[in-house]
């Protein structure tokens, strides 16, 4: 598989923010991205802020064009801060938070990445990487 079909980007949505709302999270948005950084499918729930497009965005689009997790950006913003503020002058909007996971290919290959926004950053990841599963795809640990 080379990338996400739309029916898996629209799994992962409804799956990510059942799971939150499961949960009694706050309401989420939840972006799919393909490997490019293009938005593949999003939606906000109800009572979500309009802002978090922006920030279910800008913590996928940080993943998918680093190859790296949320929590791995995160780990390396506190390491080397001079890397993501080059990202950042690169790439425009960029978060690094915990809260975005990459979608692998069977074989290992980056083919988009997930974004969550409205919760905790880690309440955000384990909604995202629970969307991935439900899709039949897999996430990077």
């Amino acid at each position: 598989m080379t990338e996400i079909t739309l029916s898996q980007a629209q799994t992962i949505i409804a799956t990510a923010m059942a799971h939150g709302e499961s949960l009694g999270w706050n309401p989420l948005s939840v972006v799919v991205l393909d490997a490019g950084g293009h938005v593949q499918a999003f939606a906000r729930a109800d009572a979500a802020p309009p802002g978090r497009f922006d920030l279910a965005h800008a913590k996928a689009k940080g993943a998918v064009l680093m190859g790296l997790n949320g929590s791995e950006l995160a780990d390396r913003a506190e390491r080397m801060p001079e890397l993501i503020s080059g990202a950042r002058a690169a790439f425009g909007q960029l978060v690094a938070l915990p809260g975005s996971v990459l979608v692998l290919s069977t074989e290992g290959a980056v083919i988009g990445a997930v974004g969550v926004a409205g919760d905790t950053p880690e309440h955000d990841a384990e909604a995202a990487r629970a969307g991935i599963t439900a899709a039949g795809l897999n996430a990077r640990p």
